[in-house]
C-alpha cells in the first residue's frame, strides 16, 4: 500500500505539471524560429556537469539521456527526481540592453526495478520552449508608421516509458518510447491607425523513439571505464499549423490563414549520442560527450505570406559537446566529505539560423549533490553561466545565468523488515 500510495502521488505530480512543463523556462528572441530552444534531457545532477549522460552507469541518479542505464537500478530500491530551474538574461541588441527572468518545472522522472536485471523509467520532460517579449518603431523611408510587439509561449512535451535489460555482464540496452505534445503561439501585434494581431499557431502531438547501449569494462576494483550510444530515428510530426489574423480595435472576427497539416511535411531529425566515461573508487567521474542532429535534412512548414522570419527560417545540423566531472571526497564520514562536487563546460553549434548566420552557445557549469540526513536522497543545485549569439554576424547577444533544482528521491520501496 505504501508503494500505491507513492506511486499515485508521482502520477499525480505529472499530470498537474503537464500545462506546465517547457512553458516558463525560456526568454529568448531565438525561440521565435523552428520549434524554440531545445532540451538534452539532462537531470540537475547532470545540468551541473555541462549535460553530461551518455556513459552514466550509476543506478542512484536517473538517466534519461541514455535509456541502457534504467537497468543498472538497485531491485530493491525505487527513484523519483523533480527539477526546477530559474534563468536570468541579459540581452544586448547593438546599443539596447535588456533583463528579464524566466523559470518554472523542469522535469519530472521516476525510476523503479522490474527484475533483478530489468529497469524502467517512467517521465514528463521539456522537448523544447518558446518565451520571448520585443518591440520597436516601423519605419519605410525614415518615417514612422507604427509599432509593433512580439511575443511567443509555449513549447513541446515529452511524455516517456522506457525500460533496459542487462543481458550479459557489463552491457545493457534500452528505449524510450514517449508521446510528443504542446503547442507553440507566436504573436505580432501592429499598432498604426487601428491594432492588428498576427498570431502563428503549431500544435503537435505525435510519437517519439530512442534506443540506447551502455557497456562498462572494469579495469579493476576500483577503475572502471564506460561507453554509451544513443540514436533516435527521423519521424514524421503530427499535428496543424495555422495563422490567423484579428481586427482588435474594429473587434472582427478571426481570419485563419494558411491552415496545414504538419503530416508528411514537418520532421524531427536523425539523431545519434556517444560518451565516454572513466571512474575511479565511486569517487571520481570523468565524462565526455558528443550530440549530432541531423536538422539540415529536416521539413518545417511555414505560413505561407503570414511571416517572413518564418519564411526565411532555414535549418543546419545541431551538434554538441560537452565534458562534466564529478568528485565526491569520501563515500562516508562527515556531512561535507560525502557532498558530489560538480563542475562541466560544453558548447553548442544550434539547429536554427537567422539570415544565413548560425546561432551559438556555449557555458560553464558546477553544482553541488547534497545528501539529505537520514537517507540516499540527494538534493541536487547546479550553477550555469551561458552565452549565446549568432556568428558570423552578431544580432543579439545573449548572457544568462542559471540556477537549477533538483530531488533525487532514492528509498527502498521493495525492502521487507522482518520481525524476529
Amino acid at each position: 500500500m505504501k508503494i500505491l500510495r507513492y506511486l499515485l502521488l508521482a502520477f499525480t505530480a505529472m499530470a498537474c505539471s503537464l500545462g506546465a512543463s517547457a512553458q516558463a523556462n525560456t526568454t529568448s528572441p531565438y525561440s521565435m524560429f523552428g520549434y524554440g530552444i531545445l532540451n538534452d534531457y539532462a537531470t540537475s545532477s547532470q545540468r551541473a556537469m555541462g549535460g553530461v549522460g551518455y556513459a552514466m552507469n550509476g543506478g542512484r541518479q536517473i538517466n534519461v539521456m541514455n535509456p541502457a542505464s534504467y537497468a543498472a537500478i538497485d531491485s530493491l530500491t525505487f527513484l523519483w527526481d523533480i527539477g526546477v530551474d530559474v534563468s536570468f538574461l541579459n540581452s544586448k541588441e547593438g546599443n539596447l540592453k535588456a533583463n528579464s527572468i524566466g523559470g518554472g518545472l523542469d522535469y519530472i522522472t521516476m525510476q523503479f526495478p522490474i527484475t533483478k536485471k530489468i529497469g524502467a523509467s517512467i517521465g514528463l520532460l521539456p522537448y523544447s520552449s518558446v518565451g520571448y517579449e520585443f518591440g520597436g518603431k516601423i519605419l519605410e523611408d525614415s518615417d514612422v508608421l507604427g509599432s509593433e510587439s512580439r511575443n511567443g509561449s509555449g513549447g513541446l512535451n515529452l511524455l516517456y516509458a522506457g525500460a533496459a535489460i542487462t543481458p550479459v555482464k557489463g552491457l545493457s540496452v534500452g528505449f524510450n518510447v514517449g508521446y510528443l505534445f504542446g503547442t507553440n503561439i507566436y504573436d505580432a501585434y501592429v499598432y498604426s491607425t487601428s491594432t492588428s494581431l498576427y498570431e502563428r499557431v503549431i500544435k503537435v502531438h505525435s510519437w517519439d523513439l530512442k534506443i540506447g547501449a551502455l557497456y562498462t569494462y572494469n579495469l579493476d576494483k576500483k577503475n572502471k571505464v564506460s561507453v554509451g550510444v544513443t540514436f533516435s530515428p527521423k519521424k514524421s510530426l503530427q499535428g496543424n499549423t495555422w495563422g490567423a489574423y484579428y481586427d482588435i480595435t474594429n473587434d472582427t472576427r478571426q481570419d485563419t490563414i494558411g491552415y496545414t497539416s504538419l503530416n508528411g511535411n514537418n520532421y524531427t531529425p536523425m539523431s545519434f549520442g556517444g560518451g565516454i566515461s572513466y571512474e575511479y573508487d565511486k569517487r571520481i567521474f570523468v565524462e565526455a560527450d558528443f550530440t549530432y542532429q541531423n536538422w539540415k535534412d529536416a521539413k518545417f512548414t511555414s505560413v505561407e505570406g503570414f511571416d517572413n522570419n518564418v519564411n526565411s527560417l532555414t535549418f543546419d545540423n545541431r551538434w554538441k559537446a560537452a565534458l562534466g566531472v564529478q568528485y565526491t571526497p569520501q563515500l562516508r564520514g562527515g556531512y561535507m566529505r560525502r557532498v558530489n562536487y560538480r563542475l562541466g563546460a560544453y558548447c553548442t553549434h544550434d539547429y536554427v539560423t537567422v539570415r544565413g548566420n548560425n546561432v551559438r552557445e556555449y557555458g560553464v557549469t558546477c553544482g553541488l549533490g547534497l545528501p539529505a540526513p537520514g537517507s540516499k536522497t540527494v538534493i541536487n543545485i547546479g550553477f550555469e553561466y551561458k552565452h549565446r549569439a549568432t556568428a558570423p554576424v552578431n544580432y543579439i547577444s545573449e548572457n544568462y545565468f542559471n540556477v537549477t533544482v533538483g530531488v533525487n528521491f532514492n528509498q527502498m520501496w521493495f525492502w521487507k523488515n522482518k520481525i524476529e
